[in-house]
């Protein structure tokens, strides 16, 4: 057999000169399924058997070799390429990649060079080339043997149906038993009107003839005018990313702490080719304007800035989704073109959501446990979720009666069909990986516990429930009393003291107590007309200007030896303020303090009748080494 199949080689290759759309089929069985793995005639050199003659060897000009074991191999069929594409995008394809070498995948940063062979089976022309191809993502790079990858062509190219580029993505989903996590967020953005939303194709992927399993190809999100379509003069695409910001990549020279907020951000465009020595300077400042409008809730600054519409339908899929990323933030994209406004988008990385439980993270793949927790929390504004620490950047317009009159708005247009009408394509794409790609990838992967049609099934019945949920949650959201302030008066100060011992740190076992009828009979303000939920607490600074937060806190602050609010990092003591205004947690910075005292002073802030209402408390903080003794 193997020497009638080499004849057979060497036979096709001598027939003389080829057709550019002619192809060589490579017909394999495997796995109890037959495999088609087209490759173009005209960019073969030769075929040989290897010398051991266990494998087909075909030579790819350059000096390529692509190995298929030969006691799988049916069949060698040299065809026409056929231009009629039935488009159907929910198949899975069959993808073959080789590294050149036949060594495995190792680097996340350097692309090897490989050849690809993508049998698009009747739905799209099939494509064959040579790329290149590196390991891609953070945790599912470090924790998983089933690892993603990005691909980059030679040369643009459609691949499957989707517009011409060279980066591609393979997701490998490896946590996500449905594989329909990102699909069903891409689905809903794209019918939501989300700009330059991703696409699903389907592939089972052989790597060096090693069978991976299913992976979601889709496209790598960067600028290009068949991807976030920006200008390349003047456009900027940013990432709000803790993994790509400084804290976590601290010697890369693109990324920055944003001006106000304080998040961590990657530019992603401009990139290298038009990168200069002030560009992150320049995104940085001009980022920063759009922040500095949001903290002052100036709605009519902030439309002119920002479109309004694309940030609710993006807060509301990763609330919807229960996406816990918005709160690192990880995988936050937005972007904008010229002078124009900034969009938020596109969508990525959701496999973290859907209620996925965190303290198995690294070998679990439990999700739908619960579909009540929360992101930003019934009052977004108060961030009274179970991530009260999301960026205010996110949560400050709610503070804004126009803007969650938007937000209840739009919830009400799609809060009937989001499940539905999205699942519905599911559906289609359900059918076609249950009809014989599942029982594969389970056995490549086995999960314990766990079978597709089961987490289907569970993943359709919370979203259900979600959105039931989301929609009496957001009804109910207050409307913030944003009467025009035309005046500030500070009505007084409340001295407290607070004495912690040095070895308390972050223990949080010492409170800050504030009397809350002290406050109210400064303010001039009967508890009958007080609503805690337009309550604003600020730390600080000693000229009497405002500070920012840098706690995990609803409100708080970091203070250094001065008594200035700041950075963690040179922090002494902090104060944080959850759900409760009156009753504040407070702790230390064990390597900056020791037997010291400071002074902080934090300020309630209420609107009331078109005067903004503050009382400071300044609280008295003594820290004492263990009483004076040695504490060990």
């Amino acid at each position: 057999m193997k020497r009638s199949l080499l004849l057979l080689a060497l036979a096709v290759f001598g027939l003389g000169s080829v057709l550019a759309q002619e192809m060589l089929h490579v017909h394999t069985h495997n796995l109890n399924a037959h495999w088609d793995f087209p490759l173009f005639a005209d960019s073969l050199a030769y075929a040989d058997v290897s010398d051991d003659q266990d494998d087909l060897r075909l030579h790819v000009k350059g000096d390529a070799v692509v190995p298929f074991d030969l006691s799988v191999v049916d069949s060698l069929v040299v065809s026409d390429e056929s231009f009629v594409e039935t488009k159907d995008k929910y198949k899975v394809f069959q993808l073959y990649i080789t590294t050149n070498d036949g060594r495995s995948v190792t680097s996340k940063e350097e692309y090897k060079p490989c050849q690809i062979m993508l049998n698009a089976r009747g739905s799209f022309s099939n494509y064959s080339a040579s790329a290149g191809i590196r390991g891609r993502g953070n945790s599912s790079w470090l924790w998983y043997d089933k690892k993603p990858y990005r691909i980059k062509l030679d040369q643009k190219h459609k691949l499957l149906g989707l517009a011409k580029a060279k980066s591609w993505v393979l997701l490998a989903n490896y946590r996500d038993v449905t594989d329909l996590m990102n699909t069903f967020v891409f689905q809903m953005g794209e019918w939501m009107g989300l700009p330059f939303t991703n696409h699903t194709r389907y592939v089972e992927l052989f790597l060096n003839g090693d069978y991976k399993g299913i992976y979601q190809l889709t496209e790598q999100v960067q600028q290009g005018s068949n991807r976030v379509n920006i200008s390349d003069d003047g456009g900027i695409l940013l990432s709000l990313d803790v993994d790509d910001g400084p804290g976590e990549d601290p010697y890369a020279e693109d990324n920055f702490y944003s001006q106000v907020y304080r998040m961590p951000a990657a530019v992603k465009y401009p990139d290298d080719e038009y990168f200069t020595d002030n560009t992150v300077d320049s995104v940085k400042a001009e980022f920063a304007i759009l922040e500095q409008a949001i903290k002052d809730k100036d709605y009519e600054r902030v439309k002119t800035l920002l479109d309004i519409p694309s940030f609710i339908k993006y807060l509301q899929i990763q609330e919807f989704i229960y996406n816990v990323e918005l709160s690192a933030p990880r995988s936050i994209y937005l972007h904008k073109d010229g002078d124009g406004k900034w969009f938020m988008g596109p969508l990525w990385d959701f496999d973290a959501g859907y209620d996925f439980e965190w303290s198995n993270m690294m070998t679990g793949h439990t999700f739908f446990s619960n579909y009540k927790e929360t992101v930003m929390g019934s009052n977004p504004y108060k961030r009274n979720g179970n991530y009260n620490y999301v960026p205010q950047f996110f949560t400050d317009l709610f503070g804004c009666s126009e803007f969650v009159q938007a937000y209840k708005d739009q919830w009400a247009a799609v809060k009937d069909s989001i499940v539905e009408r999205n699942w519905k394509e599911m559906e289609n794409y359900i059918v076609n990986l249950r009809r014989a790609c599942m029982p594969r990838e389970s056995n490549r992967w086995p999960i314990s516990g766990k079978t597709f049609n089961t987490e289907v099934e569970k993943m359709h019945e919370w979203l259900e429930n979600r959105c039931a949920f989301l929609t009496n949650l957001i009804e109910n959201i207050p409307m913030p009393d944003d009467t025009p302030i035309h005046d500030e008066q500070v009505c007084g100060t409340i001295t407290t003291d607070v004495t912690m011992n040095w070895y308390d740190g972050y223990q949080q076992s010492n409170k800050v107590r504030v009397s809350k009828s002290d406050v109210l009979e400064l303010m001039g303000v009967s508890e009958s007309e007080f609503n805690e939920g337009n309550v604003t607490i600020v730390p600080l600074m000693n000229d009497g200007s405002e500070g920012s937060n840098g706690t995990n806190g609803v409100f708080g602050g970091w203070f250094d030896e001065n008594g200035e609010p700041g950075a963690y990092a040179q922090g002494h003591v902090y104060i944080e303020v959850f759900n409760d205004l009156w009753n504040w947690d407070c702790g230390l910075y064990q390597n900056n303090c020791y037997d010291e005292e400071h002074t902080v002073t934090m300020q309630y802030q209420y609107p009331y009748d078109g005067v903004l209402k503050k009382v400071n408390v300044d609280v008295h903080f003594t820290i004492e080494w263990n009483g004076g003794g040695w504490w060990w």
